[in-house]
């Protein structure tokens, strides 16, 4: 199905600011989100005890660890750990120029999904800034493996996610979410699911210094007899896992520096695979091509957009 998207940038309309714990260092951290001029594109400014700033452009080039989150920067006393969730709000409420400012080393979970970072932003507004937007448009299948999981790009007339995870456990197991992805799709399947994790894990995590700003108001918790152990269940029946999986897959391929035309298809992926399809897409110059509308209507269907040139345009290597 071909959907139609957005022909122009977009920042939001003012600043706003949230509140919450991080949920690696269980500190409080406070961000700011601000309106910023076309071309900009999402920005993270670090603030420091000391007074000194880190910046990061939100792209591919940037991305450091990736085990149990997505982070920008090498350096863990500088970098800006667990951005997955905000980014894919930004990427499907169809916001390219944003300037998050944070006053820790990590987002706030806040819930623990998208939801809250979706009713700030809509509850501020999204202004149109009359300037094209380009996409990345994939052109040739892109797939990579490791051991049993793969990740590919394909060609597709428009934006669509299929993500398959696949748990040794009775009450995960194998599950799908599949669908072209715009932002009504996203606030009503996917902006609600919660990061998940096992109470085994608990204590080896916490020894590790990880998930101390974990707990069941923003994680569904599953116990040792694969039962879960928040009050109020799961939001979406019993597929809330794979729901987040994608969501995170949202907002990892966010990275790319430009929302892109294709359809993005995973097995048994998550933060590393996603990092990895997208370098692996973006190193190639002969599997994409970038492209804009070729007229200045607000909407425009995804096969009408036109090839632009590449070296005018590259803000993944930025």
């Amino acid at each position: 199905m071909a959907i139609a998207l957005l022909g122009f940038q977009t920042t939001i309309a003012a600043p706003l600011t949230l509140t919450g714990i991080g949920v690696h260092s269980g500190r409080e951290v406070s961000i700011t989100l601000q309106p910023a001029e076309a071309g900009t594109g999402i920005v993270f400014v670090r603030q420091h005890d000391d007074g000194s700033t880190s910046e990061y452009r939100a792209v591919s080039a940037h991305v450091g660890n990736t085990d149990l989150c997505t982070v920008l920067g090498t350096n863990p006393a500088r970098s800006v750990a667990t951005i997955e969730h905000v980014m894919a709000a930004f990427y499907a409420l169809g916001l390219d120029n944003v300037v998050v400012e944070v006053d820790g080393a990590e987002m706030p979970i806040m819930d623990g999904s998208s939801e809250v970072f979706i009713d700030a932003i809509e509850q501020v507004g999204i202004t149109n800034l009359g300037v094209k937007r380009r996409y990345i448009r994939v052109t040739k299948p892109v797939r990579i493996e490791a051991g049993g999981s793969w990740s590919e790009f394909r060609p597709y007339d428009g934006t669509r996610f299929e993500v398959e995870i696949d748990f040794d456990s009775k009450l995960i197991g194998r599950q799908k979410w599949e669908g072209d992805l715009t932002a009504e799709t996203f606030k009503t399947e996917l902006s609600r699911a919660r990061t998940f994790g096992f109470m085994r894990d608990v204590e080896r995590l916490w020894a590790a210094g990880f998930a101390l700003g974990s707990s069941l108001e923003n994680s569904v918790v599953i116990s040792d007899d694969d039962t879960v152990i928040n009050v109020e269940g799961l939001r979406y029946e019993k597929d809330e896992f794979v729901r987040h999986k994608t969501l995170d897959a949202v907002g990892d391929l966010a990275l790319a520096g430009a929302q892109f035309i294709g359809c993005y298809r995973s097995y048994r992926g998550g933060h590393k695979m996603n990092a990895n399809a997208l370098k692996a897409l973006l190193s190639d110059p002969t599997a994409y091509e970038v492209v804009e509308a070729p007229s200045r209507s607000h909407q425009v269907r995804a096969r009408e957009f036109v090839p632009v040139q590449v070296s005018e345009f590259a803000p993944w290597s930025a």
